[in-house]
């Protein structure tokens, strides 16, 4: 067993709590990325190229459980690391819709995040910009800072030099910021966070607000991508060169009424367009989707060009995947990758363990993958949706235990038990249907 020292105790609490709970860790998922390494130096250039003020775009492929949102998440902390502000959008039917752009920018902006701010960062963001032209504004030295008029005539004029390009197509964005700055200037703290709320996406925004800020209406579909190019100029001239988007669970476009899907995918295509035509430097665009998604008729095939813009070989081998295609596929878990993830959990357990060589010698190597094999058999067999339950059941009913209590043995105390009230509606499908419980002795 390899103790890991050189891990912080706050990040290892916080991934082995969240996966005693069943859940995605929100940081440190370095330490658990097991089989991503291969993708990792095309990744960072990716990000390096987008930081520089190009573009970047893949398409995640994989089935259910082969690790799509952990990938994302994995990426959108190297992008973090890189300066960049990162968002994760869930497309659903219902609530966001991926024709519906307006509302894709609105969750975009509600999971807003930095290396130091939570969602929603927009606002934090905002300010550092104003910040940022103030001090560049002084640092000319054409202006006294005390000249409070000059100083926000001069910031003003900055403003709209840096939003030329998005004033042709979106003069609302610029207004909006404008009569954001205008409201804070004059204390009126109601008014500049209704104005936010707006720049946003945000509906119901008072309308005596949008009048102040020189707006109409709510933000629309047309208006949507020029809110986006706006943003990005927002966060490269405050020190974020960039932003990773991520539009997760992309397959849902499968399930929905024909024209609707048609819509959907004619926005894809339409975002790629923009991005190759060089309309939004620093955005590294990332989308996630199951294999039927990208090679079925119910998907991208239902569209020639876009189609053909995602087409990559996988005919070969997975091991001669190119990490810089535009399709990156995931192969998912199979028992050797579970019990190496298995490995790499008791490890950064055990580095901050009461009796880490208790650990090491009831929870060997062997035993985690006696566990592995058992919760994969209790799941059907499918290896790819048995991480995040194995992985829980490891700490919480073993690592646990071991830590707490001298006289415990997994191998003679522990009978493993899956409950279908702790299981994924994608684990229970796995499972024995109707099946309340599900014992399994371990070898």
């Amino acid at each position: 067993m390899t103790v890991r020292p050189e891990v912080s105790a706050v990040r290892r609490r916080e991934v082995i709590d969240a996966l005693r709970r069943g859940t995605v860790p929100q940081s440190g998922l370095d330490l658990l990325a097991v089989g991503l390494d291969r993708f990792a130096g095309a990744l960072d250039d990716d990000l390096a190229s987008v930081a520089r003020g190009g573009a970047a775009f893949h398409a995640i492929r994989g089935e259910y459980g082969s690790g799509k949102t952990f990938f994302a998440r994995w990426l959108a902390e190297r992008a973090k690391r890189a300066g960049l502000a990162t968002t994760e959008v869930q497309i659903s039917e219902t609530e966001t819709p991926l024709h519906r752009l307006e509302t894709v920018y609105r969750r975009l902006t509600e999971r807003l995040t930095t290396a130091t701010h939570q969602p929603s960062a927009l606002r934090a963001i905002v300010d550092a910009w104003f910040y940022t032209l103030e001090e560049e504004v002084l640092d000319a030295g054409e202006v006294d800072e005390d000249d409070e008029a000059a100083l926000a005539t001069a910031v003003d004029v900055l403003m709209e030099r840096r939003l030329t390009d998005v004033a042709r197509t979106t003069p609302a964005f610029a207004s909006a910021l404008r009569g954001y700055r205008q409201a804070l200037a004059a204390g009126d703290a109601a008014t500049a966070e209704a104005v936010i709320a707006w720049l946003g996406g945000q509906k119901s925004v008072a309308a005596s607000a949008r009048r102040a800020a020189g707006v109409r209406g709510d933000l629309d579909h047309f208006a949507a991508l020029g809110f986006l190019q706006g943003l990005l100029t927002v966060l490269r001239d405050c020190g974020h060169p960039g932003l990773l988007v991520v539009l997760d669970e992309i397959e849902t476009l499968q399930r929905v009424r024909g024209d609707v899907r048609e819509k959907g995918l004619n926005a894809l295509r339409q975002l790629l367009d923009e991005i190759d035509a060089g309309r939004f430097p620093g955005l590294f665009l990332v989308i996630t989707g199951t294999p039927a998604f990208y090679d079925g008729q119910q998907g991208v095939q239902r569209l020639p060009p876009l189609a053909q813009r995602l087409a990559t070989d996988f005919t070969t081998d997975p091991r001669f995947d190119s990490p810089r295609a535009v399709q990156l596929r995931l192969p998912g878990f199979d028992l050797a990758r579970l019990g190496e993830l298995g490995r790499t959990v008791r490890d950064l357990y055990a580095g901050a363990a009461n009796h880490p060589e208790r650990i090491a010698e009831r929870v060997d190597d062997a035993y985690l993958a006696e566990l592995a094999t058992a919760v994969t058999g209790g799941l059907g067999g499918k290896v790819g949706v048995a991480p995040r339950l194995y992985l829980r059941k490891l700490i919480a009913d073993v690592l646990d235990r071991v830590d707490e209590f001298d006289d415990f043995d997994p191998r003679q105390h522990y009978a493993l038990t899956m409950s279908t009230g702790e299981l994924t509606e994608a684990e229970r499908n796995a499972a024995a249907a109707g099946a309340d419980d599900i014992e399994l002795e371990l070898p």
